[in-house]
């Protein structure tokens, strides 16, 4: 049996909301197994009651760092050398970053270049480095509360009410190119592509993902634009093409 990849969660407490712990937990585990979680503080603050709350139960170890001057907090320096530690001598093949802090952008590139995956995660003002220096980074404001899909009254969750509209799709110049080029890349004779395929030449050139314009898949993302025909949508072989190409195949 083929050993499941090994994930190393290093969460920033001070940039990162605990109410998403949930999410994100899951999200790696699509990746492999995070056998190893830790959370870095000032444990002393109140603001980090929120994530103390969770430690437990969720099975992170909460690792201090004291705040050695004013104003200023050290943990991001204390993320940095574990997740070097990590590297090169437990070598997990992934990591997964929690912090909204553009100062690991240099890690995470570090991380990368000695073969490790990096799964960013993070709030909308994440600095656009950090998160394209990420193999994906998912926006964790644009996502609503585990297992939510509407309040009580059965309106809509936050998170659909975030979703990017298709004039606002359309008018995302590096979205509509980075689409463009993947299909294109992916194509057949007929300018038909597989959407598993385009998201692969996506992920091979850019930290994307779906959700973070409000579409829970890159389908879903694709037909929103309206930039493409779709065909076989809903099963395993749906396919996708530029509807520029209708007038060249």
């Amino acid at each position: 049996m083929t050993p499941r990849a090994r994930v190393a969660l290093l969460i920033d407490a001070d940039n990162a909301p605990a109410s998403q712990i949930d999410v994100i937990l899951n999200e790696l585990s699509t990746f492999g197994e995070t056998s190893i979680r830790r959370a870095y503080g000032n444990w002393k603050k109140s603001e980090l009651r929120g994530w103390e709350e969770i430690l437990h139960e969720h099975a992170i170890r909460p690792m201090q760092q004291f705040d050695y001057s004013k104003g200023k907090n050290a943990s991001d320096m204390a993320m940095v050398i574990d997740a070097l530690d990590l590297l090169y001598s437990d070598a997990p093949d992934a990591f997964g970053i929690v912090s909204s802090d553009a100062d690991f952008t240099p890690l995470v590139m570090h991380l990368r270049a000695k073969g490790a995956a990096v799964y960013g995660f993070g709030l909308r003002k994440t600095p656009e480095p950090f998160v394209n220096a990420c193999s994906r980074f998912l926006f964790l404001d644009k996502l609503p509360p585990p297992a939510a899909e509407a309040d009580e009254s059965g309106s809509e969750a936050p998170a659909a009410r975030l979703r990017a509209t298709t004039a606002q799709l359309k008018q995302d110049a590096k979205l509509v190119m980075l689409l463009r080029n993947a299909v294109e890349a992916a194509a057949d004779d007929q300018g038909w592509a597989r959407v598993g395929a385009v998201g692969q030449q996506i992920a091979n050139q850019a930290s994307f993902d779906s959700r973070n314009y409000g579409y829970a898949t890159l389908t879903k993302l694709l037909v929103a634009t309206q930039l493409f025909e779709v065909a076989d949508e809903g099963k395993s072989s749906v396919m996708v093409r530029d509807k520029r190409a209708r007038g060249r195949s």
